[in-house]
């Protein structure tokens, strides 16, 4: 898009629309690309439940619906999915018996490192190919980028 086009919030929404779109089409193609066979049947929304229990700990099932954004229902198929690859436990609440905490397994963990590492590393390959002025844009855009992604 030309920068008269971004000029509008709308064209400026529409820019960032189809480039991050294509940012995150590539990072999956390539956690697909070179990560082990689990990496490439995991989707998004399950990378992104298990790299939640990896940074912030032990939560219960709504407690991760609720961080990811995701219907409880939902959560519950991404659960069970993430379990039956041995990358997630549950085990009883500490004072709620009727809840369940999940923890993530080191093969849980060591998966979300691996497919980190890819992802940066073909990312920081790119960043290497712009200009210091351009990357330095990009340092100031990540503060609002993380904004506008928690929202």
């Amino acid at each position: 898009m030309t920068t008269q086009e971004t000029r509008s919030d709308a064209g400026l929404a529409s820019a960032l629309r189809i480039s991050v779109t294509r940012l995150a089409r590539r990072l999956r193609a390539e956690r697909a690309a070179h990560g082990l066979p689990v990496l490439s049947e995991l989707s998004d929304t399950q990378m992104g439940a298990l790299g939640t229990l990896v940074a912030h700990g032990a939560m219960t099932p709504s407690e991760l619906a609720d961080h990811e954004k995701v219907q409880p229902p939902s959560m519950t198929r991404v659960i069970a999915v993430l379990e039956q690859h041995g990358l997630v436990a549950r085990a009883a609440h500490a004072t709620d018996k009727r809840q369940v905490v999940l923890t993530v397994t080191d093969t849980g963990r060591e998966l979300v490192y691996q497919s980190r590492r890819v992802r940066e590393a073909w990312l920081a390959k790119r960043l290497r190919e712009l200009t210091p002025a351009e990357r330095a844009k990009l340092r100031a855009a990540a503060p609002i980028l993380e904004k506008l992604s928690q929202s």
